[in-house]
Formats: structure tokens, sequence, C-alpha cells
């Protein structure tokens, strides 16, 4: 069996990691697919989110780190023969739109099945956007740490360091004046 699991990973989170073990442990082959929305504004690059989860995959044999545009997942994942999409679940707004996708879904294939896994309490309130929101607040490094592995921390820093903070601040303090 075939399975994947698809997001944006910009950036990839202690909560995409746990997801991706659980994929690794329910599948023979377990693809990771990055998709880029062109109307979607990243923070890292699509090279960047690729990089950043290779690394973290690398411990996992069975997995594979992919990418997708211009596609709807279903129809990416019925290219590459996959059985099942794995979908994470933290809360009520994801179990919605996740239940309504896997209708739409339904509609263009029904050689492909949705399966929905539920976040452990410790990680329903991690997501990309909450870390990405965090960054720039004092001391925000302390903080971001405690939501994304080690890779992604290291490459945050990196992008995100005290001399980028400080173009960024004069570039607002710029639009106020």
């Amino acid at each position: 069996m075939k399975g994947i699991y698809a997001g944006s990973y910009d950036p990839p989170t202690n909560g995409h990691l746990w997801m991706i073990a659980q994929g690794a442990r329910l599948f023979c082959k377990f693809y990771v697919a990055v998709g880029q929305n062109a109307q979607k504004e990243y923070s890292f690059t699509m090279d960047e989110r690729i990089q950043m989860l290779e690394e973290l995959c690398a411990r996992f044999k069975n997995v594979e780190v992919v990418h997708f545009e211009n596609k709807f997942l279903v129809k990416y994942a019925e290219s590459i023969g996959v059985d099942y999409i794995l979908r994470g679940i933290r809360n009520e707004k994801d179990y919605t739109y996740e239940r309504s996708m896997r209708y739409v879904n339904g509609n263009m294939t029904d050689t492909i099945q949705t399966l929905f896994m539920m976040s452990p309490r410790n990680l329903v309130e991690v997501s990309s956007s909450l870390v990405k929101g965090l960054v720039g607040s004092d001391d925000w490094e302390q903080v971001v740490r405690e939501y994304v592995p080690d890779t992604v921390y290291h490459k945050m820093l990196s992008k995100f360091g005290p001399i980028h903070l400080q173009h960024t601040r004069r570039r607002i303090l710029e639009k106020i004046e």
C-alpha cells in the first residue's frame, strides 16, 4: 500500500513530523508531497522546503519527498499510484475542511481513499502559520524552538535572524513615516 501526505510545509513543524512518522509506519511506500500554490506567498522557497523535508525524512527508508504544482492532490496521487491520502486533524475547523476535501476528491476518483489522523494533544495548536507569526517578536527564537525540528529551527535562525529583523523593522518604520 502507498500513502501520501501533502502540505506547503512553510515551514515544516513538529506536527508535520509526527504525521510523517505515522505515515511511515502505516504504509510500505509513503510520499511527503510539497505543494506549490501560485497565489500563495511563501517564506521558504520550494527548494528550501524540499531540502528541510529530505533531511527530516532521511531516517525513514520508505519515505520519499516529492513536489507538485498546478494539480489537485488527488490527481497527482493517482498519477503515482497512491492508495491513500493521509490528512491530519487538529480541531473541528480542520475536520470540516478535510471532510469537504475528501468528498471533492471522491468525486474526482474512487480509487483513492482519505484517512484522517488526529494529532496528539501536545501538537494540536502547532501550525506553520503559528510558527511564522511568532517570528519577529522579542525572544521569538526561544518560543519557536518548541514547535519545529532542529533542522527547521536552524534554517529559520539563518533566514530570519537579527540582521533580517533589523531590515524588516527599518522598512516598517519607513512606511509609517
